[in-house]
This record gives C-alpha cells, sequence and structure tokens, in this order.
C-alpha cells in the first residue's frame, strides 16, 4: 500500500500558485493569456465571496512552498497518478487533463477555473457539511453544482461558482444570491449542467442535475478527479489528543489575554489557533 502524503499547508497564508504546462497537445488559449484570466478571476470574483486570494506565477515545474496547476494531455498521463491531490511537498494541486476536456466538449480555460475555485474554496478535499437531507452530508464543491455555466474574464471563458450561501440550508429561496451568475435561485439547488457528490449509508455517489447530465458524466473520464479522489477513502483520521492539546494552548492563552487586560491579544490566539487547524 502506499505511503500516505499528508498536507503541510497553512490555510492562513495567501498561497503562491505555481502554473505550468505539461501537456502535449494545444490548450486552445494562450497560456500567459489564461493565467492572467484567472489572476482577475480570483481577484475581482473569488475574493470578495470567499475570501482566499492567491498569486499565480507562470513555472516550468513544482516551486518549493507554493500549491500548483499542472496541465497533463490525460488523466493516465504517466505520472499523473503520482500527484494524487498533493505536490510532493504536501501543497494542493489542480490538475486540467487537456486531452479528456476538449474531447468532452468544454473549454479548457473553464475546467481550469472550475478546479482553481474548488481548490481555493476546498484545498484539502475534505469539506463536508449538513444539508436539506439529514441523511445525507454534502461535499463542499464549489463549481460542480453549476459547472455547466461560464461567463467571460478580460474574454477568456471561466466557470460560474457557487457562493457560500448555497450550503446554508436556512436560506429563504431568492433570498441571497446563490452564485456568480445569479441561476441558483435556493440553497444545494443544482442546475440540469451540473452535479452534487454526496455521502449516504457509507457511500459517496452524485446527485445530477438532469438525466442528460448524469448520462454525460458515466461518459467522461473522472480519473483523477475531485469527484473521484473523495471516493478513495485515503484521508487520515484527525488526531484527537493533538486537537485537545491545542484547544487547551488555546484556552490558557484566552485566560492569560483576559487577566492582562489585552483585548487584542484574544484576537491574536484565536487567529493563530484557526490556522492550527486548518492546516
Amino acid at each position: 500500500m502506499p505511503k500516505p502524503k499528508f498536507g503541510a499547508f497553512n490555510q492562513g497564508d495567501i498561497p503562491k500558485i505555481a502554473v505550468f504546462n505539461k501537456a502535449t497537445i494545444p490548450l486552445g488559449v494562450d497560456l500567459d493569456q489564461l493565467i492572467a484570466a484567472m489572476q482577475v478571476y480570483i481577484n475581482q470574483f473569488i475574493v470578495p465571496v470567499w475570501a482566499t486570494p492567491a498569486n499565480l506565477v507562470k513555472s516550468t515545474g513544482f516551486i518549493a512552498g507554493a500549491w500548483a496547476m499542472v496541465f497533463l494531455d490525460d488523466a493516465d498521463q504517466p505520472g499523473a497518478l503520482a500527484y494524487h491531490d498533493l505536490t510532493p511537498d504536501g501543497f494542493p494541486i489542480a490538475k486540467v487533463f487537456v486531452r479528456t476536456t476538449l474531447q468532452n466538449g468544454d473549454l479548457v480555460s473553464v475546467s481550469a477555473s472550475h478546479e482553481l475555485v474548488e481548490m481555493l474554496v476546498d484545498p484539502a478535499i475534505n469539506l463536508m457539511t449538513t444539508g436539506p437531507d439529514p441523511a445525507i452530508i454534502y461535499a463542499y464543491e464549489s463549481a460542480d453544482p453549476v459547472e455547466a455555466l461560464t461567463f467571460p474574464v478580460t474574454g477568456i471563458s471561466m466557470s460560474d461558482f457557487v457562493y457560500p450561501a448555497y450550503f446554508e440550508v436556512f436560506r429563504k429561496a431568492g433570498s441571497v444570491k446563490f452564485d456568480q451568475l445569479d441561476k441558483v435561485t435556493q440553497p444545494f439547488q443544482i442546475l440540469p449542467g451540473g452535479y452534487q457528490i454526496i455521502f449516504k449509508a457509507g457511500q459517496w455517489s452524485q446527485v445530477f442535475g438532469s438525466a442528460s447530465k448524469k448520462k454525460a458524466f458515466v461518459a467522461e473520464d473522472r480519473r483523477e478527479h475531485r469527484s473521484q479522489q473523495r471516493t478513495k477513502a485515503q484521508l487520515e483520521r484527525a488526531d484527537l489528543k493533538e486537537i485537545a492539546k491545542e484547544e487547551a494552548k488555546a484556552a490558557a492563552g484566552l485566560r492569560g489575554a483576559r487577566k492582562s487586560g489585552h483585548s487584542n491579544a484574544k484576537a491574536r490566539v484565536l487567529s493563530r489557533f484557526n490556522r492550527r487547524k486548518r492546516t
């Protein structure tokens, strides 16, 4: 059994994301222009909603201490399976399979932006939430429910994505904005071209927005996609003793802050504790 990889990233940091192309077939878009458009996509659209900034950097390969986005020909490209969902340094990686994308009739820019927003919102591929059905746990995938919709950013098509309110079941229909293009009208709604990953009765599966989407999904090559990463059951169980230790440190720090009368110390301790818990 392969040795598991462990995440080594701090979600409290602003990540640098190394973007590099290892595909042998054309992307259908200039890589420099795509990177520039995705940076605007992050700054102007994702950050105001999800507060997940990042800096994209064009590279020829992995950069020490950086997250990554790599373009490959196929999901079974030699070496691709070794990447899993982490870089060799333990940082998140988004993989865009160019031939697979084009054969599905999709745009590489849409696939890339789809993976980008989902990586920023859930870099460890482990966020889940309750929802309208108490027997189901819903994956925190920010583009899947609306994945057929796009909008232009500097002239390049980018993926629609849902807002945090999408995962808040108490929201009334039409009460707030649930996705960037304002096509979703209520929490957990799946548009006809989208799907949702769910965990029910001990099994991961998908719920589709339409019969045509279900049929298309089955025909697509989803190897190494986030939807498949969740089904591998390779996540490591949390160390409850370590969590308790960190909670005790945080509590002690808060008591000290109250005694000293420094009102801003509490915020510093909480911030440090939250970063550690999410790393």
